[in-house]
């Protein structure tokens, strides 16, 4: 594979659309996890997603444009995966929350780092070649994995409990759109600060929703929530689809 090959920007303009549908897939991919790892071997679900997770990010590299449905299966499965990971470390293999945060914080700072290295960009404006597109699905997996971590470090390391991180990563999450509209912070440090905050806000909002009264939750059950959120999903890509299929038509 050409990995320099010119492509059209494979991802979508930043609308409010855009944070709505990244915030509910972050949420489902929280629940969705949760629910998976509970209905069957960890290990086996894990396995699993990695198998679907890559088979769906080489069927959106393929494409030669910006498809909404595809691009946005290739998050969700980013947002099931990642949220895996950060689980099995903790819950199998005994890693505290802590250090799992420190952990995919450096790995998320050495895949920027060595995509910055190289394409001299982080800008995903950018992506316009199978390169940049790789560098940029291995941030977000990354970005995914570490908000699993800091919401669940919040929620119970620093016993805030769901709500109560939740309102915290909201509070931060103003800090980047604040920032970057009343004092010119740098457009692609504003976009992956709030990109990275949205993990464990969304996050921390499906597990407030379905984790038992007794872990601060509203017992609402991990299915039940990942259905309301796919129906949401489904609602935006739809919109993101008209709106795409009309901008084409006027281009024509």
């Amino acid at each position: 594979m050409d990995l320099t090959r010119r492509t059209l920007v494979k991802v979508p303009e930043l609308t409010l659309i855009f944070w709505v549908a990244k915030l509910l897939t972050t949420a489902m991919g929280e629940s969705t996890s949760d629910f998976l790892v509970k209905a069957m071997n960890p290990i086996v679900a894990v396995g699993m997603g990695t198998v679907v997770l890559f088979g769906v990010i080489a069927f959106q590299i393929g494409k030669d444009r910006y498809i909404p449905w595809v691009y946005w299966l290739a998050v969700l499965m980013v947002a099931i995966v990642g949220t895996m990971a950060a689980d099995v470390l903790h819950k199998q293999l005994g890693v505290s929350y802590a250090v799992s945060s420190v952990f995919f914080a450096t790995v998320l700072a050495a895949v920027f780092i060595v995509w910055h290295r190289t394409e001299r960009t982080l800008s995903i404006h950018s992506i316009d070649t199978t390169r940049r597109e790789c560098f940029y699905w291995a941030t977000v997996m990354a970005t995914f994995a570490l908000g699993t971590a800091l919401g669940d470090f919040t929620a119970r390391t620093l016993t805030l409990g769901y709500f109560a991180s939740a309102v915290f990563f909201a509070g931060l999450i103003l800090i980047p759109a604040v920032s970057y509209r009343y004092f010119r912070m740098n457009e692609v440090l504003a976009f992956w600060f709030a990109y990275i905050l949205t993990r464990p806000l969304g996050a921390s909002i499906a597990d407030w929703l379905g984790k038992p009264k007794y872990l601060s939750g509203l017992a609402l059950g991990d299915g039940p929530v990942s259905a309301a959120f796919a129906v949401l999903i489904v609602a935006c890509v739809l919109l993101m689809t008209r709106d795409d299929n009309r901008a084409e038509a006027l281009a024509a």
